[in-house]
């Protein structure tokens, strides 16, 4: 069965049932039908002191596919099923991926949460209101400069764009006002996917509504013509902006197959942004289960690291333990093997190939957090390809999981379950990879030379003389998110495995103050991604009210 098919066999929980497991009073609920609903922001105010925080991360993906929400989700039912308060807390899939190639963010087998049709398209609401939100900002903006200009803004120095939750690289590079007078005043613009906007992270940063208003108000939106910084403040519409987003601040709560709550909110892309769900989701969480599973988008060199370095350090967490997920086919496919032919055993190139995970893995180390690595196994994993890799572990003295999460639920999961529970039991002391005390070019230098292990890293003029400026703006100490091909440890998505003695490219530095942090563009990442030749978007239609196609 496809995973829809999976998902649509399962009758759902009432989702109050769902809450009480969580002793969530029905009172805290905001419904949206039977299997879905907001959880009130008072649940804020709920506290636990020794609940365990555990961070799914991964390899650097390939086409051959991980399995990392699968395993999250998976791991979350098999702490359940051995009788833990679990909670598992994801993001919210982006119609950009749905619709293109990679696909919705609901897990896969029998180990996805549901229901995966409504996560995957619509859910309730949440992206159209951070959509709405920042256009409304944009909107404001440039009828301030058609109104008369009284902010002296300069339409050539506008920071933020417009979005649009879609994949669309027509409108990567547009000319907006054009048609007369009455139209505005025209300006080159372009518009970027809603899950890298500054609202996004804006809102999967804020500690609650306070946080989110007073992060909103501090958005550096453009300069003037004397390049003084223009913010949400000085438009003055932080109120309107908090009215438009004031149900989208409330976490999702839903269930898993076996169901297992999930809280479900936030999406910021981790190749763009810092790619992990909210905050208040991940406080909300620990305030109500023992143990809360969560993810971070793409492999650990993005996803991770800013998990570590920004979110934790945003909302003072410590996470108890890392899970590092990876695939033979995926680990043979970094080895050098085309997908069409990762289903031959190909022990060799597994052992190439294993050079990406071990990286992963010391990566995770820095840190002093204890790991597990998941194998999420497949089929076509022979006998002598699971003994090379588990010599691989042996020798390194690593721990390590097959996991079975996606044929068989929770039952294929609890020997992962296991090892982390004992990973969770050990003392850490976690540290952050830089402290925020150091130039910004030295928070850059050391995120590529540690993480990525890139020899040498340019700076292009335009890259130069915005780190001057943000440096006399005051910006200096904010933490750093990395925009990079998740491809690859490089900024070269054809370099697979672990490279060395490689440059990386700083293109551009683009501040996003409200969120907290300054944004580095490396290579050719993109803020608008596009569709595919065969977008998934065509194999999709419904019938009789039920959707087809959609995984």
């Amino acid at each position: 069965m496809t995973d829809l098919e999976i998902a649509q066999s399962v009758k759902a929980l009432n989702i109050k049932d769902v809450a009480n497991k969580l002793n969530i009073s029905e009172d805290m609920l905001l419904m949206y039908g039977n299997d879905k609903a907001k959880l009130s922001l008072e649940l804020l105010n709920k506290t636990k002191n020794d609940s365990k925080l555990i961070l799914v991360t991964a390899i650097s993906p390939t086409p051959a596919g991980e399995g990392k929400s699968t395993t999250t989700i998976g791991l979350a039912d098999a702490l359940s099923s051995l009788g833990k308060k679990t909670s598992v807390c994801l993001r919210e899939p982006s119609l950009g991926p749905v619709f293109g190639v990679k696909g919705g963010a609901c897990g896969g087998g029998y180990a996805q949460v549901i229901p995966m049709e409504d996560i995957n398209l619509h859910f309730t609401g949440d992206l159209h209101a951070i959509t709405t939100a920042n256009n409304l900002i944009c909107a404001i903006i440039d009828n301030h400069i058609y109104q008369g200009n009284k902010l002296n803004i300069d339409p050539t120095r506008v920071l933020i764009h417009r979005v649009l939750d879609m994949n669309d690289r027509a409108l990567r590079n547009i000319v907006i006002g054009l048609g007369g007078s009455t139209n505005g005043v025209p300006r080159e613009d372009h518009f970027d996917i809603t899950v890298a906007s500054e609202v996004m992270a804006i809102l999967c940063l804020a500690k609650n509504e306070e946080d989110f208003k007073e992060r909103i108000n501090n958005m550096l939106v453009a300069y003037t013509y004397d390049k003084s910084p223009i913010t949400v403040a000085d438009l003055g519409c932080a109120g309107a902006i908090s009215l438009v987003m004031k149900d989208a601040l409330k976490p999702n709560l839903v269930q898993t197959l076996e169901h297992t709550p999930a809280i479900v909110h936030g999406g910021p892309f981790a190749n763009i942004a810092h790619g992990c769900n909210s905050l208040i989701a991940t406080k909300m969480a620990l305030g109500l289960a023992d143990y809360v599973v969560t993810e971070a988008g793409f492999g650990a060199d993005l996803g991770a690291e800013k998990f570590l370095d920004i979110k934790c350090r945003v909302g003072e967490l410590v996470p108890n333990a890392v899970v590092i997920v990876a695939t033979i086919r995926a680990l043979k496919m970094h080895g050098g093997v085309l997908k069409e032919d990762l289903a031959k055993e190909n022990v060799e190139a597994l052992k190439t190939g294993l050079s990406n995970l071990k990286r992963h893995c010391e990566n995770i180390s820095k840190y002093n957090l204890p790991f597990v690595i998941a194998i999420n196994r497949f089929n076509s994993d022979t006998e002598a390809e699971i003994e090379a890799l588990e010599e691989f572990a042996k020798e390194n003295n690593y721990v390590v999981s097959l996991s079975e999460v996606f044929a068989k639920g929770s039952l294929g999961g609890l020997d992962l379950a296991n090892k982390v529970l004992e990973a969770c039991s050990k003392a850490n002391n976690f540290v952050y990879l830089y402290d925020l005390n150091l130039t910004l070019k030295q928070k850059i230098n050391k995120i590529c030379k540690e993480i990525y292990r890139a020899k040498e890293v340019n700076y292009s003029q335009a890259a130069k003389n915005a780190l001057a400026k943000l440096t006399k703006l005051g910006y200096d100490k904010l933490p750093i998110c990395m925009a990079k091909t998740q491809y690859s440890f490089s900024d070269n998505p054809k370099l697979l495995g672990a490279p060395e003695d490689f440059t990386m490219e700083i293109r551009d530095v683009t501040p996003s103050v409200g969120a907290g942090f300054i944004v580095c563009l490396t290579g050719e990442i993109m803020r608008m991604p596009g569709l595919p030749k065969e977008p998934a978007a065509m194999k999709m239609d419904v019938v009789n009210g039920k959707a087809e196609g959609l995984f």
